[in-house]
């Protein structure tokens, strides 16, 4: 068996058995990542540099921009290695990262993606008193409070995780360490794995997205009682970047941590795995640039050619 205190690490599969699908994954991945770090990192910039972007959404944004960052670099450099070349092991140190990396981050990115909700409902349903009621100081705390609460349900799942009686071959059936491909890795029993995982799944998962529907409910329903063409656009202008990063991302979660536990399932989920944890933090940013026209208006300001602020400086002088 391996073990917490064992130094042998783990043969991360993947997609070795699509071994001419690898290089053209490759490529994809490689690709993703690079737009990930590079749109995130501009959001990031953008909502710091530019003063008209200090306001709660951007600050949420930011720390959204942040997550995907550091979840994608915590396991991508490794799955470029494994994907280019024969050699597909871990250490059992870069597997434990791994878990722990994509608990922390995966969490706090639930319960983030549901603060924004709030705050989309907050900016559509009572719009005069939104700067009251979202401050700056509340931004803090719920940005707080999400990545406390991620940071404690990795530190609680991530050690029974990895003291499981793990079988001889060592070998994950998947292209990162996660918890539901450690746990079919398991010789022993797993039945309290198993039960922490599904109560996770209900806390992290189904909680945040209920509470972002009914957010989403509301702000329909606001909508609706106002018979107004310019109403609805601008609740559309407002809310359907969040509500189509939201779709995306729970439609693809659902399908990798709540699928039947049957080959077909398991081989599909890891398709929809890799597009969760690689897709999805490159698209973010596309979504709410191509969107947004503050955020397009910020960047043009960043490279000085954002002409509406050089004509009204000419008038002004």
């Amino acid at each position: 068996m391996v073990n917490q205190s064992s130094p042998v690490g783990f043969l991360l599969l993947g997609f070795s058995e699509y071994p001419g699908l690898e290089r053209i994954l490759f490529i994809i991945v490689l690709i993703s990542y690079l737009l990930t770090l590079v749109g995130n990192t501009l959001i990031i910039l953008l909502s710091v540099l530019d003063p008209r972007l200090h306001s709660p959404m951007y600050f949420f944004l930011s720390n959204l921009s942040f997550l995907d960052l550091c979840i994608t670099t915590s396991f991508v450099p490794q799955m470029l290695v494994n994907l280019w070349g024969p050699k597909k092991t871990i250490s059992f140190l870069g597997c434990s990262v791994q878990l722990f990396t994509f608990l922390f981050l995966g969490t706090t990115e639930c319960i983030l993606l549901t603060v924004m909700a709030f705050d989309r409902y907050v900016a559509v349903c009572q719009p005069l008193h939104y700067p009251v009621i979202i401050h700056s100081r509340l931004c803090w705390q719920l940005a707080s409070v999400a990545w406390v609460m991620g940071l404690v349900q990795s530190v609680v799942q991530t050690p029974p995780t990895l003291s499981l009686p793990f079988c001889p071959h060592r070998q994950i059936d998947d292209f990162v360490c996660e918890v539901p491909s450690l746990i079919r890795l398991s010789c022993g029993d797993t039945s309290f794995n198993e039960i922490q995982l599904a109560v996770s799944s209900v806390v992290f998962l189904v909680m945040p997205l209920t509470l972002i529907l009914i957010s989403y409910g509301a702000i329909a329903q606001a909508v609706l009682r106002i018979n107004s063409a310019i109403a609805w656009r601008k609740a559309s202008g407002t809310c359907s970047s969040h509500l189509l990063v939201v779709t995306l991302f729970y439609s693809l979660v659902i399908s990798v941590y709540l699928q039947p536990k049957n080959p077909y399932a398991q081989k599909r989920g890891k398709f929809f795995g890799l597009f969760y944890a690689v897709g999805t933090p490159s698209l973010n940013p596309l979504i709410y640039t191509l969107r947004n026209k503050e955020v397009k208006r910020a960047f043009r300001r960043l490279l000085g050619k954002d002409r509406d602020s050089r004509e009204s400086r000419g008038r002004a002088a």
